[in-house]
């Protein structure tokens, strides 16, 4: 992996909008389901336990529009929708393997540290 230079921080303000509209709550998590393979509107939402219709429909549109996200609508009765990755959003796919090993091997680190923290809290602040 590439060490980012401080120097190359001063375009920070660039690249916030563009962080913004790919990592946000759900956004990510879509990304990484269509990461393997299209998949119809009703298959996303059961992979991706606890989003709503409208924040799945929502995410889908804004990312339909920010050229990461393909939408097709099929002719099956009753008429469905799949979506897929772009050219564009094909890019984003190692760096999402990446973030997903990445949480596969330390997010039980990560609760520790939470559960430590919250410990800490109640002991400081009763």
């Amino acid at each position: 992996m590439s060490q980012i230079d401080s120097n190359d921080l001063r375009e920070v303000g660039k690249t916030r909008p563009v962080l913004e509209n790919i990592t946000n709550k759900w956004s990510i998590l879509i990304l990484t389901v269509l990461c393997t393979e299209p998949v119809r509107f009703n298959e996303l939402r059961r992979r991706l336990d606890g989003i709503t219709h409208k924040a799945l429909s929502d995410a889908l549109k804004r990312l339909e529009r920010n050229g990461l996200v393909h939408r097709k609508v099929l002719a099956t009765s009753p008429v469905s929708v799949e979506y897929s990755l772009t050219a564009l959003a094909q890019t984003l796919r190692d760096p999402f393997d990446a973030l997903y090993e990445w949480a596969l091997k330390h997010g039980e680190e990560m609760r520790r540290a939470q559960l430590s923290y919250d410990t800490r809290q109640l002991e400081e602040h009763g």
